[in-house]
């Protein structure tokens, strides 16, 4: 066992770790937009670890070549670009079909955004119709 193949699989194990918070996460949490954050957060780095480790993992076995390592790297960035992206997406249509906060929760940024934009479009409004006099 070479250095390489010791640090693919201390990566693995990471991420394997990161993927049992994630679990945990979608266990312990209370309403689905905290449930969608832990997973998709721990899920994300438990991704790159485990195949970011496999690549290097690869290097250091006597089948291995770079293309392994390359693949592994491509893969890796496309979960770090899409993961957040979906979650966003999948959070964003949750809170306009009107799934409802947990109780605790005390801050809702979006709603805030939500009745600034109301109070900007209501404002602007008398105004358009004055200059048409």
């Amino acid at each position: 066992m070479n250095a390489l193949t010791a640090i693919g699989e201390a990566l693995v194990l990471i991420g394997t770790f990161f993927y049992f918070l994630s679990a945990l996460g979608l266990i312990r949490m209370p309403d689905v937009y905290n449930r969608m954050q832990t997973s998709t957060k721990s899920a994300t780095l438990g991704s790159l670890g485990v195949m970011v480790g496999v690549g290097i993992w690869a290097l250091g076995t006597d089948f291995g070549s770079a293309a392994w390592l390359t693949k592994t790297v491509v893969i890796a960035i496309f979960l770090l670009l899409t993961n957040p992206i979906s979650a966003h997406a999948l959070i964003r249509a949750a809170y306009k079909s009107g799934v409802p906060l947990w109780e605790g929760s005390v801050v809702d940024k979006y709603r805030e955004h939500l009745e600034a934009k109301e109070r900007e479009e209501v404002e602007e409004t008398p105004a358009e119709e004055g200059g048409e006099e």
